[in-house]
């Protein structure tokens, strides 16, 4: 049995469900709630140094990194293959998700914190219970990052730079499947089960503005939830969320298109 260290609305978590279900493996959940700290503590930075979720545990063995589990997943259950068979399609399906590790990942935390989120994790807390919260955050970089995003919102330093990216991104990713079936090709692969919590995110969000111009991604969208692995995500989703991402959403979405048109 494997054990997963997750959280319902993560995207990284999602993408290993997402993984998970495609593939009909069973699993034990070990469910974090993140703005409590659950993955701040002591015990889970033994497992997870950068204190983040999704956590897989194989027979004692830890396996940290959304990507790297996907990949460990296809490898232990080759069964029902998640990644091209074609080496170039492999190769083109690893570009398209190194390129979330590299940064688009980050981007996707600054939207959805400065949007939304920041309003889940500063509710309730003093300013000194806050900044506690923050620098329990093992990765300076990302603390500085975050902290400003909910201290700013979209106002932020780092927001206009996140959302810009990922419009670009969704631009080559338009053109993608102009040229084929599913991201890379033919074949459904981890690079669409990568990309998948990221469009949702921004649909939560009410961001679907993005797409306007982008019937084959909405196309795809479609099919994506479509298909009977989406309940990797549609099974967590959490009600505490949905509303919360919307309100705030519709809020920001005038600035949202400021940014993208300046």
């Amino acid at each position: 049995m494997l054990e997963l260290y997750h959280n319902d609305m993560s995207s990284c978590a999602q993408k290993v469900r997402l993984t998970l279900a495609e593939k009909g493996i069973e699993w034990k959940g070990h469910h974090m709630n993140l703005r409590a700290g659950d993955t701040r503590t002591p015990e889970y930075l033994k497992m997870n140094r950068g204190g983040v979720v999704p956590t897989l545990l194989v027979d004692g063995t830890i396996i940290c990194e959304s990507t790297v589990i996907c990949e460990y997943l296809d490898d232990a259950y080759p069964d029902i293959p998640v990644r091209p068979s074609d080496p170039i399609e492999r190769a083109r399906m690893r570009a398209w998700t190194k390129q979330l590790d590299e940064g688009l990942h980050a981007d996707t935390g600054t939207i959805s914190g400065g949007v939304a989120f920041r309003h889940q994790t500063m509710a309730g807390r003093t300013i000194q219970e806050f900044m506690d919260h923050m620098n329990r955050m093992p990765d300076p970089v990302r603390r500085d990052r975050t902290l400003e995003n909910n201290l700013k919102g979209v106002e932020s330093s780092y927001f206009p730079g996140a959302i810009k990216r990922w419009d670009a991104l969704f631009g080559r990713m338009e053109t993608a499947l102009q040229e084929n079936t599913w991201i890379t090709g033919d074949d459904y692969s981890l690079a669409d089960i990568s990309y998948t919590p990221y469009v949702v995110r921004m649909d939560h969000l009410h961001f679907m503005g993005l797409f306007d111009d982008r019937p084959k991604i909405l196309d795809w969208y479609e099919r994506i939830q479509a298909r009977p692995n989406f309940v990797g995500i549609s099974d967590w989703i959490n009600d505490k969320y949905i509303p919360l991402m919307a309100e705030k959403g519709e809020e920001v979405w005038p600035r949202v298109k400021e940014i993208l048109a300046a």
